[in-house]
């Protein structure tokens, strides 16, 4: 009986924790939503804490959060007028999400190339001067000068190599306008030709 119990409270936690998770998700699908609405920055100019705008590139997302954003997408196609009900979108988001296999792969494509995105805004970003941090903000975790580099993904191996040869093929492109065009390119590479960045990417992974 104790043992049934115990396993019990266990499943019950996990459910609570992978329903925490979910929300997350979809919060954060929902707010980059309304930020490419408003025009894409991360940083956000309210208050007196802010004098300057600080047009930080938006937060990465998640292929879970990709999939919550096509969702809502769908829903509001088929459902124009119909009120979205948080806990319950979140759940029926969760379920489809449980039952979905090869169909995953598209999403976390997509959050791969969004984090190739973001790394490469990230570069070229610079802090405005003035900018005060408000009151509450987390200080950036220490970073161990020690600590092996990351590995990269196949994408960002691609991204490494075409990128330069984008921006001379394109000068007037921005940093977002050179991470779309290399995400297009890599979406039309033949598998045979990926599987050079795919090798370099699983070397890299074993060197880390």
């Amino acid at each position: 009986i104790d043992n049934s119990l115990q396993q019990q409270q266990q499943q019950q936690q996990q459910q609570q924790q992978q329903q925490h998770q979910n929300q997350t998700h979809v919060q954060q699908a929902q707010n980059n939503a309304i930020q490419s609405k408003i025009g894409g920055g991360g940083g956000g100019g309210g208050g007196g804490n802010r004098p300057v705008k600080d047009n930080k590139p938006r937060g990465r997302m998640t292929a879970y959060a990709f999939f919550v954003q096509t969702c809502r997408e769908e829903h509001k196609k088929k459902h124009p007028e119909e009120q979205v009900i948080f806990a319950e979108f979140s759940r029926k988001c969760a379920e489809r999400w449980k039952m979905l296999d090869k169909e995953k792969q598209r999403f976390h494509e997509m959050a791969e190339k969004d984090k190739a995105r973001y790394e490469l805004e990230m570069q070229s970003y610079v802090p405005p001067k003035g900018t005060v941090v408000g009151k509450g903000k987390k200080r950036k975790a220490f970073k161990d000068p020690n600590a092996p580099k990351r590995s990269l993904s196949a994408f960002f191996w691609f991204c490494h190599e075409e990128r330069n040869k984008v921006k001379a093929l394109n000068p007037e492109y921005g940093v977002g306008d050179i991470a779309k065009e290399l995400g297009r390119k890599w979406s039309d590479m033949d598998a045979e030709v990926k599987s050079r960045y795919e090798q370099m990417a699983e070397k890299d992974k074993a060197r880390y």
